[in-house]
């Protein structure tokens, strides 16, 4: 694949994500200082979230264990803390084409593609929960720009059947080995799923999208083949919030991006390997149901509504009707009431 300019796959050097995240806590200026630590370290480029807590949110959600270990108390108070609109984001972009790397996001709702779209971004990539997304991963599509599918607690068929919903954009997909926990145990790195996402997906650029705190687990991930790294940087690993106990400071970031791009010997026995398969680890099940999206009710549905497209949206969590039913649902008929802002189950349609 090419971003702006820069070709990615195999036989090309690592191209460096530095996942800012949420990173920033909020703040404008943090989220510049981070793109500073990033270039300074070497990445090739910073990626951000844009999401709005309240059309990602349902009342249904809840936090993620790792969520609550870090002293979180609530989903939606979390993410409204964290939240950078497009306006407030748009300097850190600024300063990444100033400092020549290129900018990246993740978009968390499918209704805030057109407002990302304002930024010009060099790429978007997909959430590990979105896999499943099929409204959202169109949008994407849509814009023509590079995509990077992150696959992580999902099973080798969700990830096949999202690269198929993405086949008008096969030129300028890559897809990344990753394990949705935070942060990622040594044994339970998973670094051989990226051998087996190879082996199932020829001719695509695979990488790996890296949440142990070690600053050697890129440079292994490369020698198994990765041509895509994506690792979260904080400013303190010991600030409060979800991700800065799994990310790694500027120090360590350097050290990382060094590593990487001298590949590391992978032992047969080595423990971060396993198995050359794409599968969901026990670890991830926590996240694979909190940070998925599933179709929700936009207002109360009284027993016999005939559902229209005003009705249903797609928020969190994941334990509802899986988001690329969403168009089938249209025309269905309600048989018992459905709450406000609640996931719908099969069971409450005819």
């Amino acid at each position: 694949m090419n971003i702006s300019g820069r070709e990615v796959g195999p036989g090309c050097p690592v191209y460096v994500i530095a996942e800012v995240g949420v990173n920033h806590d909020g703040s404008p200026g943090r989220a510049v200082e981070l793109v500073d630590a990033a270039a300074d370290a070497g990445a090739d480029a910073v990626k951000f979230q844009l999401f709005r807590a309240d059309l990602l949110m349902s009342a249904a959600s809840r936090l993620a264990a790792y969520q609550k270990g870090a002293g979180e108390s609530d989903p939606l108070s979390m993410l409204r803390r964290l939240e950078l609109g497009v306006d407030q984001m748009r300097p850190a972009v600024e300063r990444a084409r100033r400092r020549g790397v290129h900018a990246i996001v993740t978009v968390f709702s499918e209704s805030l593609v057109a407002q990302a779209e304002m930024l010009g971004w060099d790429a978007y990539k997909t959430a590990s929960p979105d896999v499943i997304h099929a409204p959202l991963l169109s949008a994407l599509e849509h814009t023509g720009r590079p995509i990077i599918l992150s696959t992580g607690a999902a099973t080798l068929d969700e990830v096949l059947r999202a690269v198929g919903w993405l086949s008008g954009a096969c030129a300028r997909l890559g897809v990344l080995q990753c394990v949705s926990s935070y942060p990622v145990a040594d044994e339970s790195a998973a670094l051989g799923g990226i051998v087996g996402l190879r082996g199932a997906l020829p001719g695509l650029p695979i990488g790996y999208s890296d949440h142990t705190t070690r600053a050697d687990t890129g440079g292994k991930a490369v020698t198994l083949g990765a041509c895509i790294l994506e690792k979260h940087l904080t400013y303190d690993r010991r600030a409060k919030g979800p991700d800065h106990a799994a990310s790694l400071d500027p120090d360590g970031f350097r050290e990382y991006i060094t590593l990487a791009r001298r590949g590391v010997a992978v032992a047969e026995d080595d423990p971060m390997a396993g198995p050359p398969l794409k599968r969901v680890l026990d670890c991830e099940r926590d996240v694979r149901a909190v940070s998925r999206q599933s179709v929700c009710s936009t207002r109360a549905l009284v027993e016999g509504t005939v559902l229209s497209a005003a009705d249903l949206t797609v928020k969190r969590p994941g334990w509802g009707i899986e988001p690329f039913h969403l168009g089938t649902l249209i025309g269905r008929r309600v048989l018992r009431g459905v709450g406000a802002d609640t996931p719908l189950s099969w069971e409450d349609l005819g």
